[in-house]
């Protein structure tokens, strides 16, 4: 079951193996990975597909450097026409592909063994309280958006103090073609059920503009 199953050249029934294992292992795979991930259901389709792509690419350009090389860079390209995803979205795309690479030099058992064995420790990892953070978890992005006319230095620090535990500015930005700024805190609230509080007294120095209040992620605060 763990040999190579490929002679040379690959044969056709050879070739329906690889395609029949890949293909079946991806969707269970994908099916697995939808409980703990949230999102999409492109993003499963894709992750449910790439193992067959991967492995039928690595199948034809078996051999040959240049060919290889060339698929390389195609592949390459699919980064930058690629929006950034969140760390699980990446994680389940890279095993995906290194299942491909398996099933597609033909190694059947390993390419099963990659895919379910990663989903499983995946599942498992996820409902462990392991590399768990209560303050981080706690953290959130505020972004508030003012005129250009209010001077915004300190304009609401006794508003944090009061409801705040800890607040930290994460940058300004200008908006609305310049005609208001957009200000970012890193902040944690003494008690979020005064949220709705917090956000009215804000509100009445903003001149009622736009204000969020979102779950802080590193790369969510992308002025």
């Amino acid at each position: 079951m763990f040999d190579c199953i490929y002679s040379t050249p690959v044969t056709v029934s050879q070739f329906f193996i690889m395609m029949g294992a890949s293909v079946f292992s991806g969707f269970l795979y994908a099916w697995i990975m939808s409980f703990r991930i949230r999102s999409k259901k492109r993003f499963f389709m894709v992750a449910a597909i790439i193992p067959f792509i991967v492995s039928a690419v690595i199948t034809f350009v078996h051999g040959n450097i240049g060919a290889g090389v060339a698929v390389g860079g195609a592949f390459g390209l699919i980064r930058f026409r690629s929006a950034p995803g969140s760390a699980d979205e990446i994680a389940a795309i890279l095993i995906a592909m290194g299942s491909g690479i398996a099933f597609g030099t033909g190694y059947i058992g390993y390419g099963v063994v990659i895919l379910l064995g990663m989903a499983l420790i995946f599942v498992i990892l996820s409902f462990l309280p392991l590399f768990e953070h209560k303050g981080m978890s706690s953290e959130r992005l505020l972004r508030i958006t003012i005129p250009e006319s209010l001077e915004y230095s300190g304009a609401f620090d006794d508003t944090f103090d009061h409801y705040l535990s800890s607040y930290e500015n994460a940058g300004v930005k200008t908006t609305g073609m310049g005609s208001m700024f957009r200000l970012s805190f890193r902040i944690r609230m003494k008690d979020p059920s005064e949220e709705k509080a917090f956000i009215d007294e804000l509100r009445t120095k903003n001149g009622n503009l736009e204000i969020a209040i979102l779950p802080y992620t590193e790369q969510q605060n992308q002025l």
